[in-house]
């Protein structure tokens, strides 16, 4: 039996869900059709239904001020690393000697909830010149194409610390 402040979290992750999944098929389909969102919100609704957990990157996400302005620096800094990561490797592949020194890492996160090691992951991933290759529990192996450090302490600075630092003001 769950109690009132569950039951209270369960429907208002069900109900981001279902908002989250019905503004995604509102924006893919470009239309207010009747016909297109009675088709939205039948759609939204079955998959609210069939995955109770969620699937929103909004559930363990903690809907505080503090919490929705290091969204924002975590967006900003996320661009900004890519942008430089870009850079990074486009010197690297356009350079004649092609200065690589791939290898993989072995970093530690603070972060407690899965959405925020789901996001730490994918944030490394999306960065050029990086690939998370797994993540188990506080440690998350990193395959870079130029290692700079193999010590844990100063390879978690460089790779994670940023991504870090607002994540976990967003998820713990």
């Amino acid at each position: 039996m769950q109690t009132k402040s569950e039951l209270k979290k369960n429907i208002r992750d069900r109900a981001v869900l279902f908002v989250t999944l019905l503004l995604f098929w509102l924006m893919l389909n470009g239309t207010m059709a009747i016909d297109s969102l009675i088709i939205g919100i039948l759609v939204s609704f079955s998959i609210t239904l069939l995955f109770c957990s969620g699937l929103s990157f909004f559930t363990e996400f903690r809907a505080t001020p503090q919490a929705l302005i290091a969204g924002l620096f975590y967006y900003a800094y996320f661009f900004k690393e890519l942008v430089k990561s870009n850079f990074k490797l486009a010197v690297i592949v356009l350079s004649p000697s092609l200065p690589i020194k791939p290898g993989i890492v072995k970093v530690r996160t603070k972060l407690k909830s899965k959405m925020g090691r789901l996001m730490l992951a994918n944030s490394i991933t999306l960065t050029p010149g990086t690939l998370t290759v797994e993540l188990e529990g506080e440690w998350i192996y990193v395959h870079c194409v130029t290692v700079n450090s193999t010590e844990i302490e100063e390879a978690t600075a460089q790779i994670v610390a940023g991504f870090e630092s607002y994540l976990e003001v967003m998820y713990g």
